[in-house]
């Protein structure tokens, strides 16, 4: 791509992105190759934000890898699976336009470089297609490299197409005149431009924030923990509440379901052992344990909030050791502190879990009977293992000492509660106008990630969406606005 032109406005730059995370990255991206000259902000000392945290599975639908592998997929059917799934309580038009620039987000980045083979994945940490989560059809795509892969090629083609990064630069204000975005105010100081794209994150690492639009992290207590990077402060609720704009998806985010003693994400945590039975608190079984992160704090809501989880000797041996959490003598450790309960026999374990023996007794080896068989005709848990790559045929619970822990909604990887957008990502007022020139990608947007997360992937697929879409509504705003500068200096 040829040098920027150097004619002369009354700006400083054409768009301004606030955040370089996932969602801004590509916003500067887009804008960059649709010729805009582009200033990326960055709160803080690197950029990544969450995005460089994750596993980088994107949720699309129509996309080469998918056509490769024989899946016959279309926008307009992912559209009806994600908007049943939550109810309709999303907004229709934005979540269409999702779905519709799922597809081409896709081939977007594998033309930046970046790698999504054609091969089934058993795992969001396995390059290729995998089912992450409730999706009617797989629509899982693993980069390689995860979102640490994801965020680096963003940023090559940054650099490439010359887009200005400051590091260290978080923004206080939006600079508004005439009814219209003019830029934003770093330090006391501005920097103007016809079009700003809000990609700031998520309000995750802001625990009054966090109480205020997701008060469903109280349920965790103090076993809450927070994986979404550190600049997730929920800037663009300050702005909103001082520029009348409307904010969209309070009460919703992604809390996935942990054991009480859990402090880390599974990547460092480990994972629970396969023959593991989850009961309510009247002793009786009552999900897959293995339910997709997308629905199972829902069954948990259910449920009184939380879930026992109940295995035995054999299982806790079963560990695989290195791991900070699901650890063989981890267990034994919390087992000391009180946190996981020990008992020799089912019936001494129910009274510690106050729930009724007979209800626990029957439940464990009702479990130990369909396992045994490997087809779980209660929960159909059989489905979500063979869909992993792993034999349903589970080991019995049997051998005592058994162990029980709470199963919480405690680690909090993203928050819904954003600047309401439509479908061109433009950022409404409580008016229900569009704020002229202000565009919103990200956690930052609101009115699209629900209070169902729709299969693995939807928050990074969400954000490069919207980031993508944003970058290139934002200068083509600023291409509009140069004209009339142009045409009457004045």
């Amino acid at each position: 791509m040829s040098e920027p032109d150097s004619r002369e406005t009354e700006y400083d730059y054409d768009v301004i992105v606030v955040g370089a995370g996932g969602a801004g990255l590509a916003a500067s991206v887009s804008a960059a190759q649709a010729g805009a000259r582009v200033l990326l902000l960055e709160a803080e000392d690197e950029i990544g934000g969450s995005t460089q945290l994750s596993a980088g599975l994107l949720t699309a639908s129509a996309t080469s890898v998918q056509e490769s592998l024989g899946v016959k997929d279309s926008p307009r059917r992912m559209f009806q699976h994600y908007m049943d799934l939550n109810g309709w309580r999303v907004r229709p038009g934005p979540v269409r336009m999702f779905c519709e620039e799922s597809s081409h987000l896709v081939e977007w980045l594998l033309e930046l470089g970046v790698e999504i083979p054609a091969q089934v994945s058993r795992s969001a940490h396995e390059p290729g297609l995998t089912r992450a989560g409730v999706e009617d059809v797989w629509r899982g795509h693993v980069p390689k490299d995860q979102g640490y892969g994801l965020v680096q090629v963003l940023d090559r083609a940054r650099a490439r197409l010359a887009v200005d990064l400051a590091l260290g630069s978080r923004v206080e204000d939006l600079v508004v005149r005439d009814g219209a975005v003019r830029g934003v105010v770093l330090e006391g100081e501005e920097a103007t431009a016809p079009a700003v794209v809000m990609a700031s994150g998520g309000l995750a690492a802001d625990a009054e924030l966090v109480r205020r639009f997701l008060p469903d992290a109280e349920i965790a207590g103090d076993a809450l923990f927070v994986v979404a990077a550190p600049g997730s402060r929920g800037d663009h609720v300050g702005i909103a509440e001082r520029h009348g704009l409307a904010l969209f998806g309070q009460g919703w985010g992604l809390l996935l379901v942990t054991a009480e003693f859990q402090r880390f994400h599974h990547w460092q945590s480990g994972f629970p052992p396969a023959s593991r039975i989850h009961v309510g608190l009247d002793g009786r079984r009552c999900m897959d344990e293995d339910a997709p992160y997308a629905v199972s704090p829902g069954i948990l809501k259910d449920h009184g909030g939380w879930v026992w989880s109940v295995f035995d000797d054999d299982a806790r041996r079963s560990l695989p050791p290195g791991y900070a959490d699901w650890d063989a003598a981890r267990i034994l450790e919390e087992v000391a502190k009180g946190v996981v309960l020990r008992a020799d026999t089912l019936e001494e374990l129910a009274s510690l879990m106050d729930v009724p023996p007979s209800h626990l007794s029957a439940s464990v080896a009702r479990f130990n009977g369909l396992f045994a068989e490997g087809t779980d005709e209660d929960f159909l848990r059989h489905e979500s293992l063979a869909a992993k790559g792993a034999d349903p045929h589970l080991a019995p619970i049997a051998t005592g000492p058994f162990f029980a822990v709470r199963m919480l909604p405690a680690e909090l990887v993203c928050t819904h509660t954003g600047l309401e957008v439509d479908a061109r990502t433009r950022v409404l007022g409580t008016d229900g106008r569009a704020l002229p020139g202000l565009y919103a990608a990200g956690e930052a947007a609101g009115g699209i990630l629900g209070e169902r997360y729709v299969g693995g992937g939807n928050s990074v697929a969400h954000a490069l969406v919207l980031g993508r879409v944003a970058g290139r509504e934002a200068a083509a705003r600023a291409a509009a606005s140069t004209s009339r500068i142009k045409e009457d200096p004045a």
